[in-house]
């Protein structure tokens, strides 16, 4: 079977707040870990009003220590934001506190707009353009034996996977120079997608930690027990997608039937480019849609995402694809 697993950006939904966002994260990854997901990964975000996720490793922890066997990872964290040094002592410490159940996977985009990337590294001067160092850097404070004179405490030797994640060509190209497993943001960035896919499995170099290709794919699933349901439940993350790229990013507002008809042209094209990777409807439907997917990106592994507005429906729908798993084939 392939394997699934949980992209979470902790939502904060119109009338609710960060606090209740953790409670539902916790849930949802218990009942992810109960139904067989693979990891469970959180996104770091920045000044975004219906994103909770902002301070990742330690939400993490609060993920790790409430659940027993599932992984638990940034899905991911910005490395220009940070000190390669800062992350290895975090994802040490976490490596340390739950061994064998945290994945790092690394990103080069800010997460957050220019004003907020300086606020918070407070100069520019680590930028994306130098992720691949960054990237290097930060796998050789985590290995047995740093080269460089500085310590990571905890951190060296610590065990823990490192991904590449990217919406672009240059994380397919860096991820098979260095051999690391790879995580395509085809959720909400599938223009680029299958071209990646093929950069990554051609040039792959085999690695210490990788010996062959590792393909994991965002895919939204927006599932309940009929279409419409399902159709309706979706337009809350439909509705968060237009006014994010209507510079105007808010709380994740509760479904709206209808939604996709009442908007412009504009939007509604919008939204069929981001949410391409979509499998929205009934299990049947859901089921058609995401083999279609895999029959046609052969993903290794898929990273569900699911912004529903209503905490129940969300379980629901996680629940719904966990019981599809197991008549899905890479072919």
């Amino acid at each position: 079977m392939i394997p699934f697993s949980v992209l979470d950006l902790s939502p904060i939904t119109e009338g609710s707040d960060a606090a209740q966002s953790f409670r539902n994260s916790l849930d949802l990854a218990r009942h992810a870990e109960q139904w067989g997901y693979n990891r469970y990964w959180l996104a770091e975000h920045h000044g975004m009003p219906g994103i909770a996720s902002a301070a990742t490793s330690v939400l993490i922890g609060h993920i790790a220590g409430g659940t027993r066997t599932i992984r638990v990872g940034a899905g991911g964290i910005m490395l220009p934001n940070h000190s390669p040094l800062v992350i290895a002592e975090q994802f040490g410490t976490l490596e340390a506190l739950y061994p064998g159940r945290i994945d790092l996977g690394l990103g080069r985009a800010p997460g957050s707009d220019q004003a907020t990337a300086r606020a918070l590294r407070r100069t520019l001067m680590s930028d994306a353009d130098e992720f691949p160092r960054d990237v290097v850097e930060l796998m050789d404070y985590m290995s047995d034996e740093p080269r460089q004179s500085v310590q990571a405490v905890p951190g060296r030797a610590a065990k823990v996977p490192v991904w590449i994640l990217g919406s672009s060509l240059f994380g397919a190209q860096l991820a098979a120079m260095l051999g690391l497993p790879y995580a395509f943001a085809s959720h909400f960035a599938p223009q680029q997608l299958m071209e990646a896919i093929q950069i990554y499995r051609d040039n792959f170099k085999p690695s210490q930690q990788l010996d062959k290709p590792h393909v994991m794919l965002g895919f939204n699933i927006f599932a309940a027990d009929t279409d419409e349901q399902a159709q309706v439940l979706a337009t809350s993350s439909q509705q968060a997608f237009v006014n994010l790229r209507s510079g105007r990013p808010q709380r994740l507002p509760p479904p709206r039937p209808g939604y996709r008809e009442q908007v412009g042209p504009a939007e509604r094209a919008l939204l069929e480019s981001v949410l391409s990777c979509s499998a929205i409807g009934s299990p049947d439907t859901v089921r058609t849609q995401v083999q279609d997917f895999i029959t046609r990106t052969r993903a290794d592994e898929l990273m569900i995402t699911c912004q529903m507005f209503d905490h129940a429906a969300r379980l629901r729908s996680y629940e719904i694809a966990a019981m599809l798993r197991p008549s899905f084939k890479k072919e």
